[in-house]
């Protein structure tokens, strides 16, 4: 299936065929080890059917056994034959009592179907043939590819979900007819089933994902890895809706794998981060990279005593005791995000106790309702992106100036976090609720990384990481910084980029509303303090742009370097990003500033408050959605 790309070129691929099928939930169950600098354990993945075969499999199933064909002439893979030792496919029963209610009156069956023999051997393909053989008379094998890099899989199964007791409520609508197919069949049925429940069952939803994981398994499947992606097969399947809907993938992650990085902390202990990788987080877990597989999660993470992981989830994870010196961690995600978008940070952080003062500024403001969201307060509109528990739905929720937050830092600057940090954040939270209205997240974590992070600040869902070096310049840097990563709340996570080419969909307009909301959060200055400011800084980042438009390659400088063919993918949905593997890319500016300078002759042309009254709409509109240029 993998393409060979041309070593002169510096464009990521992103080899998943989504069109295929679409991973619509991930359970990750992973123990870090500091030691080895080695992330391991088992993921679970819940498929649909994609939309392109949907679309053409009822004008035969040769349409889509050409592309398949097509395809496999492409690859150029290694082979995997890797024995499994000491891996469990069980996660800890404590980590899951939240959804204990769910599943009231039913027997936990983990211990008696979720563990695997030892002895058990990853089969992967025995020889250097192509991975789709020839059988069945001539029909090929279909291939599931995912985006895959840095990793070493060990083993790869299909689950049962059907012997999780009490699944028998997702079978009521099976039409089985089929009798030789009927239990496959029936698993897929399950899964369907399972990842189209309604938003307002996601409790009962991530609880039986929780015991579809745990569930034994029956058969393992055909892998091969390459370069960039991890290729599974099921011999004798030859479409994708009756390729098995869940499978479990044991694999360990390398010491120098691209998506984390190992590294200590500014007071000398270990640590472990992503911190924006251009390959993202192929190199942390097998997935779909495409933005268009927008999927939930679940992650458990065990780690010595002493750490803490913080990852992005919508709970405040509270650690677990396993055993004495082990710890385990526990977060769910349910709004539907690219899989680029997780993110985790395991060290010996420690939180930054609200002040007194703190917790008052919040309390005053938490209900406050500005003008600008009035329009919204009294009438629900319908919201336009696949169903999930939706925050502007809710009526509480779009009331909440000031959402949760935490900070976190290494033990050496918690005193700079105090006098500087905590007072910022509830003051650029509330200012962005006052400028876009909801806030798509319900909580947040702001964790000061290591001095190693290449930027200033990165933003995740429920999770922003600071550079250390927005600290020491005082509230103006430090604020701006912040405000910058809030807008990203909204511009580039919960409203993204269908072609992450358009990168300025996000930067741009984080850029430009780092300067609206940091104006709100500084309340003491008058409207000629701020216009100043905001003049000031555009002067500067022209004089930045003019450098780096006079001093940098003119490909790299264009907006939407695939023009017309921007969000185009091909039939299976495999796609590039061009020039995402540039090394100098990641030094420039050039799609903030450019985006910037766009949206600020938009506000300026038609007025800024009429501007603002017009993105609170788009982000009604079209949040939990993915967007181009368009």
């Amino acid at each position: 299936m993998e393409t060979q790309l041309d070593p002169m070129k510096d464009d990521l691929p992103l080899m998943a065929n989504t069109s295929y099928m679409l991973v619509k939930h991930y359970i990750l169950d992973l123990d870090v080890d500091f030691e080895s600098k080695v992330i391991e354990g088992i993921i679970v993945l819940f498929f649909e059917t994609g939309s392109r075969y949907k679309k053409t499999s009822s004008t035969g199933k040769g349409s889509c056994q050409s592309q398949f064909g097509e395809t496999c002439k492409m690859r150029a893979s290694e082979l995997c034959h890797t024995p499994v030792t000491n891996v469990s496919a069980c996660s800890s029963k404590t980590e899951y009592n939240d959804f204990a209610v769910c599943g009231k009156g039913e027997e936990d069956t983990s211990d008696k179907n979720g563990n695997h023999s030892n002895e058990e051997q990853a089969s992967g393909i025995s020889s250097s043939k192509d991975c789709c053989d020839i059988e069945n008379h001539g029909n090929k094998d279909f291939l599931l590819v995912l985006d895959c890099c840095d990793l070493s899989v060990l083993k790869v199964e299909e689950v049962d979900v059907a012997a999780v007791s009490g699944i028998e409520k997702f079978t009521r609508s099976a039409e089985l007819t089929d009798v030789s197919k009927e239990l496959e069949n029936l698993r897929n049925q399950i899964v369907h089933e399972l990842v189209t429940l309604p938003a307002d069952r996601w409790k009962e939803q991530l609880y039986y994902f929780t015991r579809c994981s745990q569930a034994p398994g029956c058969g393992e499947l055909l892998f091969t890895t390459g370069t960039w992606s991890l290729e599974i097969r099921k011999s004798g399947i030859q479409t994708p809706t009756d390729f098995p809907h869940a499978i479990r993938i044991w694999y360990k992650t390398k010491p120098e794998g691209r998506s984390v990085t190992w590294t200590t902390d500014q007071s000398g202990r270990p640590c472990v981060y992503t911190m924006g990788s251009p390959i993202n987080n192929r190199a942390l877990f097998p997935c779909q990279e495409p933005p268009i597989a927008l999927s939930t999660w679940q992650a458990s993470v065990r780690t010595a005593a002493g750490f803490v992981v913080l990852m992005s989830g919508e709970n405040s994870a509270e650690p677990v005791q396993l055993r004495e010196g082990s710890l385990s961690w526990y977060y769910y995600v349910t709004m539907p995000m690219p899989a680029s978008t997780f993110t985790i940070a395991v060290g010996c952080w420690q939180e930054v106790k609200q002040q007194s003062f703190t917790a008052a500024i919040q309390t005053n403001i938490e209900f406050s309702l500005p003008s600008s969201q009035a329009d919204f307060r009294w009438h629900e509109e319908i919201c336009g992106h696949l169903e999930y528990p939706c925050r502007f739905q809710n009526p509480a929720a779009r009331l909440q100036a000031v959402i949760p937050y935490r900070v976190f830092a290494p033990w050496c600057l918690m005193e700079h976090c105090e006098e500087c940090l905590l007072q910022l954040i509830p003051q650029c939270l509330s200012a962005a609720y006052t400028t876009l209205g909801t806030h798509p997240f319900s909580r947040l974590d702001v964790l000061i990384v290591p001095s190693n992070f290449s930027s200033l600040g990165m933003a995740s869902p429920h999770i922003i990481f600071l550079s250390q070096s927005v600290l020491p310049g005082g509230s103006h840097l430090c604020g701006t910084r912040l405000c910058h990563e809030i807008a990203h709340a909204w511009f580039g996570l919960a409203i993204g980029a269908r072609d992450w080419t358009e990168e300025w969909i996000s930067e741009g307009f984080a850029t430009f509303l780092e300067d609206i909301f940091w104006a709100r959060a500084q309340q003491q200055l008058s409207h000629d303090e701020v216009r100043g400011q905001q003049e000031l800084k555009a002067l500067l980042r022209w004089r930045r742009l003019r450098d780096e438009v006079q001093n940098s390659e003119e490909e790299l400088q264009v907006l939407r370097p695939k023009k017309e063919s921007t969000g185009e993918l091909s039939e299976s949905g495999a796609s590039v990003v061009k020039h995402g593997l540039k090394a100098e890319k990641i030094f420039m500016q050039v799609h903030y500033l450019k985006g910037y300078f766009l949206l600020r002759s938009l506000a300026r042309t038609i007025g800024e408050a009429s501007y603002l009254a017009s993105l609170r709409k788009f982000v009604h509109r079209f949040h939990g959605q993915l967007v181009l240029s368009q």
